[in-house]
């Protein structure tokens, strides 16, 4: 229990890969709250994913101790995500904050996320610490990268540190402006419980943990040792669950338990509870029976992109389950429910808060369960209105009405910002335009031009960030945020295999990109589909009717090879048989369909 005067909360944000973690390394060190010999590259990333990807998932707090004019502090720092996925979260870190350290790369400068989160700064009224990071490469602009920052986020120039966090260049002055810059925490440790959760993790024996940052009141675990309740129940605003807390402590970076949370720290509640969405960020924990107006700007994570799940192996269907009730006792943003399939059998329809979202999820089955998915085309969500006046969200082609049941279709559009030198204007618009994208605004910056779109979501979510690093040779970069659901002219597309449909290759496709669509998939399951002793029809149908079409030639077996001579009757007799032959076959006999098919034809991640 420290005195608030002497404590600082601050977060850490900046655009991906800007160096924000490295950063949070440096200050753990200098502040020896970890022995610099013993120091884990990005120690505050725990997933392995996170760190083989050099970028931070989930929200991870730290207590550091600073000597500052012989006066112990309290730094409680909070690495945030870097990726517009996890946005929320970001949102979430920077309301149990009075500042920010707001990292921009030299070589880089302002990107789409430094934009958007400073928009989050702003906001919550936060001091701002602006560091230029990575002042020791030769490609860096430092200069350049400082004019920009008074330009657009008009902050004073002379108050704008220099640093490399690698080298651990001016690591001392961005301590020094965290202690004389942000202003401590104001709270009541008197007044009735308030505490925010920004982040939340399920432990095998403690049950769900949550990270609280504690604005009025003070929760004292004497109050509930050996079973007994001296104190009041904890109680969560949005869910309605009343809790014994277990245990509470602070973050060193690991837990560390501890007898008292009180208003300015931040720390952590071992809630007991066994379910995590029972837990959620940004909910407000306080006393039951006790009348306290929740903390502002709570909101449930809303998965935007939708895909199927399947074992390659149709028996590890088990294990896939268990492998997604166990990820999702760490984190409760995606949503899953059994979904079954003609072609791929059982598996599970995944709702993710994005594609990266839904890539780190698949990897960490592969990795932590030893599972080989096969990850259907994702989809985003729909809202139908049927002509009874119904409206629908639908998540799979399967879900979609037919024709003549649909009033109209409605989807996401997300308000977008993109981020490039001004060389590359021309073609970033040529990719835009492409995706149905609505022009809204351009600005140039310095060097930097911004684009302002509105673009369909379902334009997005698979290869637009890629073609968008492509056009501009890695340097542009974006940030989007929901911005309304508009009405769409679309259709569900069927694929034919021998006049069979096959559910696994439906597909909803807007009406102007229908053909192009449509002879693109035939064409890629042409190239496909192995061979069969009879001529394999691919149709793309859309009601009945046959929209696009491909074959798969018959390979002809030699059924002549065992004949001597010239005896041409039989000859004719056997060529004749396997005619019929292949008529039974292409009548009766169903398309083998290898799984490297599906993989192929869906390769996202």
């Amino acid at each position: 229990m420290d005195d608030q005067k002497y404590i600082r909360n601050f977060a850490i944000v900046a655009h991906i890969d800007h160096g924000k973690s490295t950063l949070a390394d440096r200050l753990l060190e200098d502040t020896g709250t970890i022995d610099s010999k013993n120091i884990n590259e990005q120690v505050l990333d725990y997933n392995p994913i996170e760190k083989e990807r050099g970028i931070t998932i989930k929200l991870a707090p730290v207590k550091m101790k600073y000597i500052y004019e012989n006066i112990p502090y309290t730094l409680n720092l909070i690495d945030t995500p870097g990726h517009v996925d996890f946005a929320y979260e970001v949102s979430r870190s920077l309301s149990a904050c009075e500042g920010v350290i707001l990292v921009i790369d030299a070589t880089q400068g302002i990107q789409a996320q430094t934009v958007a989160h400073m928009q989050l700064i702003l906001k919550n009224k936060l001091k701002i610490i602006p560091v230029i990071n990575k002042i020791d490469l030769d490609s860096a602009e430092v200069e350049l990268v400082k004019e920009s920052i008074v330009t657009v986020f008009g902050l004073p120039k002379d108050r704008i540190l220099e640093i490399s966090a690698k080298k651990g260049i001016n690591i001392d002055k961005v301590l020094k402006a965290v202690i004389q810059e942000i202003p401590p925490p104001v709270g009541n440790k008197n007044a009735p419980l308030k505490a925010l959760i920004f982040s939340s993790i399920y432990h095998p024996h403690k049950g769900v943990v949550i990270y609280v940052r504690m604005f009025d009141g003070e929760i004292n675990i004497k109050d509930y040792r050996h079973g007994k309740i001296y104190g009041k129940l904890l109680h969560l605003c949005a869910t309605g669950i009343d809790f014994v807390p277990l245990e509470v402590g602070f973050f060193n970076p690991q837990m560390m338990t501890g007898n008292v949370i009180t208003a300015g720290d931040v720390g952590y509640i071992a809630t007991g509870l066994k379910d995590l969405s029972l837990a959620r960020v940004g909910d407000t924990v306080t006393f039951n029976n006790t009348q306290v107006t929740p903390l502002p700007g709570y909101k449930d994570p809303k998965p935007m992109v939708f895909l199927s799940l399947y074992p390659i192996d149709n028996d590890k269907y088990m294990d896939l389950r268990l492998g997604l009730e166990k990820l999702h006792l760490s984190d409760s943003s995606y949503t899953f429910k059994p979904h079954s399939s003609l072609a791929l059998g059982k598996g599970f329809l995944c709702g993710f808060l994005g594609l990266l979202h839904g890539e780190v999820i698949n990897e960490r089955l592969e990795e932590e369960f030893d599972l080989n998915v096969i990850s259907t085309t994702p989809i985003v969500e729909y809202m139908i209105t049927t002509i009874d006046g119904k409206i629908n969200f639908i998540h799979t082609p399967e879900e979609f009405p037919g024709p003549s049941l649909i009033r109209s279709i409605e989807e996401p559009m997300m308000l977008t910002t993109i981020y490039s030198p001004a060389a590359f204007v021309g073609v970033i618009i040529q990719l835009c335009e492409n995706r149905r994208a609505q022009y809204i605004d351009l600005e140039y910056v310095a060097a930097q031009a911004k684009f302002t779109y509105v673009i369909p979501l379902s334009e997005m979510i698979i290869d637009f960030f890629d073609q968008l690093k492509s056009v501009s040779e890695g340097y542009a970069s974006l940030d989007y945020e929901f911005y309304e659901y508009r009405k769409i002219e679309a259709v569900k597309v069927d694929i034919l295999l021998n006049k069979i449909p096959v559910d696994a290759f439906s597909h909803i496709v807007v009406k102007e990109n229908v053909l192009i669509h449509a002879n693109k998939i035939v064409e890629r399951l042409k190239n496909l589909i192995p061979r069969h002793q009879f001529e394999i029809p691919i149709q793309a149908v859309i009601g009945g009717k046959i929209i696009a079409r491909s074959d798969v030639k018959a390979f002809r077996k030699d059924v002549t090879q065992k004949l001597y001579g010239g005896d041409r009757t039989r000859k004719d007799k056997l060529l004749e048989a396997q005619k019929k032959g292949k008529k039974r076959l292409k009548r009766f006999g169903k398309v083998e369909i290898p799984q490297e098919v599906f993989l192929k034809l869906y390769k996202v991640f």
